[in-house]
């Protein structure tokens, strides 16, 4: 009786563990729009780490290194303004970063889209905005 009952303790604790590891794993990212892209992987970090947020991980690209323009990626954590992460003309910028809510112990949505900084006459040209949430 105790052996079945290490083996199903056992079967749990290995099947909780796979959902765990399946929540914290990598997702490929891409986010562009003509002359700008962000390629690369975010996953969700867990709630036991500080802070806990969406993990961003890849390069902001400028694709059209000769057309004057720069590159931003724009986020937003769920009630808070609009911040941007500047790139640089005619580079690429590597991105490792966390988006959270430091007011909360669990970020729930993140919004992300990259940009093309088209100067103060035109307007910028952004890719879709992408909606990440957390379950």
């Amino acid at each position: 009786m105790r052996k079945l009952t290490a083996a199903v303790v056992t079967a749990g604790l290995f099947i909780g563990g796979m959902g765990v590891a399946m929540a914290a794993s990598e997702h490929k990212l891409a986010l562009r729009t003509p002359g700008a892209a962000l390629v690369g992987t975010y996953q969700w970090q867990s709630t036991s780490k500080v802070p806990s947020g969406l993990h961003v991980k890849g390069s902001l690209r400028d694709e059209s290194p000769n057309d004057g323009h720069n590159v931003y990626l724009r986020s937003k954590v769920e009630g808070y303004s609009w911040s941007q992460l500047k790139g640089v003309q005619r580079k690429s910028v590597k991105v490792d970063k966390v988006f959270y809510d430091g007011a909360v112990l669990k970020t729930k949505e993140v919004r992300l889209q990259v940009c093309l900084d088209r100067g103060s006459f035109r307007p910028d040209r952004c890719s879709t905005e992408r909606l990440f949430s957390r379950k």
